[in-house]
């Protein structure tokens, strides 16, 4: 029996350099058994691996038959990657590369779902050219304080600040300049952080959501401490009301689509007790880590890990977005 060979790409030149290698060793580990996998370490610098030999990403496609994009943050999640992957031609897992690109960017994904209805934190952003002193003041006084201040194309909550003084945005905005070349400030909303997974064509249906899952930090808010260091609480299904779960389902599956994104991907929002739903930031290429919070959706729904990858693979062997 054949096996079908799959790269997985893991690694590679962002913040989420070591949350991507454990996403990339749990793929491996639960391929299901018709597949190969084919261990793809992609270094800091950009430099393709296979075999733990440097080699052209061009000579290393040669050899499988589709990728599985384990990679995070700049880079693989960004739309980088998936144009070296178009133009090499080689069918691969997740969004193309636009609708990545958009996605990663923060304040463009704010202003694109938007159009389709949904609510999202009032905000606006700093450039590293700015005065940003002056920046800094007039945001102050515009945007309803607190705010949380953030870089406008990092994940896994890199470089995030909350500000409850002029003094803390202002330096939240150069933390978030040191990643980034925009820095994106929006209100802070109270209330019950929620992220939702959706996958595409799952159980038959065109956008399948999974349970949303509640978070709840041990302390201050869901930084990558929280995320990755076991500092939070993650509830599934969620504490959260028929009503809600339901809106939640239903954003995800509208920010999916508005989007264009392909094979899954999973968003953050808050819920106000009184104000409702607020769209946060989505995420193309989630974790699959023994911690991240899809695998614990999946499981909830009495899926499983491998399922899922099979699932999501053969809709790439397949070219179905």
């Amino acid at each position: 029996m054949s096996h079908v060979r799959v790269a997985v790409l893991r690694g590679g030149p962002s913040g989420e350099y070591d949350v991507s290698l454990k996403t990339g060793g749990e793929v491996l580990r639960h391929l299901p058994e018709k597949y190969r996998g084919v261990d793809v370490f992609i270094s800091r610098d950009g430099e393709w691996h296979m075999h733990g030999v440097p080699r052209p990403a061009a000579d290393i496609v040669r050899h499988v038959d589709v990728v599985f994009n384990a990679l995070h943050g700049t880079y693989g999640e960004d739309g980088k990657v998936q144009r070296i992957l178009e133009d090499l031609r080689v069918p691969y897992t997740g969004s193309r590369p636009l609708p990545s690109a958009m996605a990663m960017n923060k304040e463009m994904a704010k202003r694109e779902v938007w159009k389709h209805g949904v609510k999202t934190p009032i905000y606006s952003t700093v450039f590293v050219g700015d005065d940003i002193v002056k920046r800094a003041a007039a945001l102050f006084r515009t945007i309803p304080q607190p705010s949380v201040v953030k870089p406008v194309g990092s994940g896994s909550s890199l470089g995030v600040t909350i500000a409850r003084s002029f003094e803390e945005l202002l330096q939240g905005i150069y933390k978030a300049l040191e990643i980034s070349d925009t820095a994106i400030i929006e209100e802070y909303i109270g209330g019950k952080e929620a992220t939702c997974g959706v996958v595409d064509g799952f159980r038959n249906q065109r956008i399948y959501p999974l349970f949303p899952v509640e978070i709840r930090p041990k302390k201050g808010f869901f930084d990558y401490e929280a995320k990755y260091g076991g500092a939070s609480e993650e509830i599934c299904p969620g504490n959260f009301s028929s009503d809600e779960r339901r809106e939640i389902q239903r954003l995800s599956g509208i920010v999916h689509d508005a989007l264009g994104l392909s094979h899954y991907s999973r968003s953050d929002f808050i819920v106000h007790p009184r104000r409702g739903v607020y769209f946060l930031e989505v995420n193309t290429l989630p974790g699959l880590t023994a911690e991240s919070l899809l695998p614990k959706s999946l499981n909830a729904v009495g899926s499983s890990l491998p399922e899922f990858l099979d699932h999501v693979i053969a809709r790439a062997l397949d070219g179905r977005n």
